[in-house]
């Protein structure tokens, strides 16, 4: 287990936790991304900026701050289990 920021891009991985608190939770959620779905991170942005991830499952693309994309934790994901 990683978190986002540390894990490779253009890998589906799966989200197994989000830590921090409630307000990361609901910031994420109200983007369409909860724990268990399998996201794809692509480049990130100039001069540390945000990064682009995106919900396999829904298709869904967002922008997070690093911040959060720490508070993500990940793992690589094997395909449907």
């Amino acid at each position: 287990m990683m978190n986002l920021l540390d894990a490779p891009q253009g890998v589906r991985l799966k989200m197994i936790e989000i830590s921090g608190g409630e307000g990361v939770r609901r910031r994420l959620f109200a983007l369409g991304f909860h724990k268990g779905d399998e996201i794809e991170y692509g480049p990130q942005g100039i001069l540390g900026g945000p990064i682009i991830i995106k919900n396999v499952g829904s298709g869904v693309t967002a922008a997070i701050g690093r911040g959060i994309a720490r508070r993500i934790l990940v793992d690589i994901s094997h395909g449907h289990e």
